[in-house]
């Protein structure tokens, strides 16, 4: 007997119409990963990931745990994949992935007032548990370094570009102005995760300012 939340309707994994092996239709795979990630997402941020169990999410979901194994090896590969396709937009936002002109100043958009004045996103829980997860995990570690080694390539270029130019002090470790910048996003992360209160972002600003300002050649 199969056992639902009230007023979530548990269905059955969609039935293979293709070759052998192939999983539902090709209008039935999206709809149902696309259930299983977001049931995951809300259960992850809600239990935790050694909270969270594979049928929880299926019945979150409305599924099956059948619709879960015959995609995901299992609780792991369901976490790393929803970070992969649910916290994208976290990452932005944790890291501040604005335009980036490659002056000092710009770095503000990364470390500046908009960390200490966004709105908590239940993604962040996420996003946290998959650092508690990628500890033990290689799989998670993987997926998450991937996501964090394509937003540090990308600001390194743009960092590196700020010094041809002259506008960041060509004498700068880049690797090491990277590393702050995420440093910050990650340290505000973890703050929020226990309530903590911000600063002013003013306040805050003045203070990043001054640091911004030292990477500055002609400062």
């Amino acid at each position: 007997m199969l056992i639902t939340e009230p007023g979530v309707p548990l269905v059955a994994d969609p039935v293979p119409d293709g070759p052998a092996g192939a999983i539902g239709s090709a209008v039935d795979e999206p709809t149902t990963v696309s259930r299983l990630l977001d049931a995951a997402a809300a259960v992850f941020a809600e239990k935790g990931y050694d909270g969270a169990g594979v049928a929880e999410i299926a019945r979150h979901a409305g599924l099956t745990t059948g619709a879960i194994y015959s995609r995901f090896s299992g609780k792991a590969e369901l976490l790393a994949a929803t970070v992969a396709t649910c916290v994208p937009d976290e990452f932005d936002q944790l890291f501040a992935d604005h335009a980036f002109e490659g002056r000092p100043q710009d770095l503000l958009r990364i470390v500046g007032s908009h960390l200490v004045s966004r709105d908590v996103s239940p993604m962040q829980g996420v996003l946290l548990e998959a650092f508690v997860a990628a500890r033990r995990d290689p799989e998670v570690r993987e997926v998450l370094w991937a996501q964090f080694a394509e937003r540090r390539n990308r600001l390194g270029a743009l960092i590196d570009h700020g010094k041809q130019v002259g506008r960041i002090d060509p004498t700068l470790n880049t690797e090491a102005v990277v590393h702050f910048a995420h440093a910050v996003g990650l340290g505000f992360l973890l703050y929020e995760a226990v309530g903590a209160t911000h600063p002013d972002p003013d306040a805050w600003d003045d203070v990043v300012g001054r640091v911004v300002a030292s990477l500055d050649p002609n400062g």
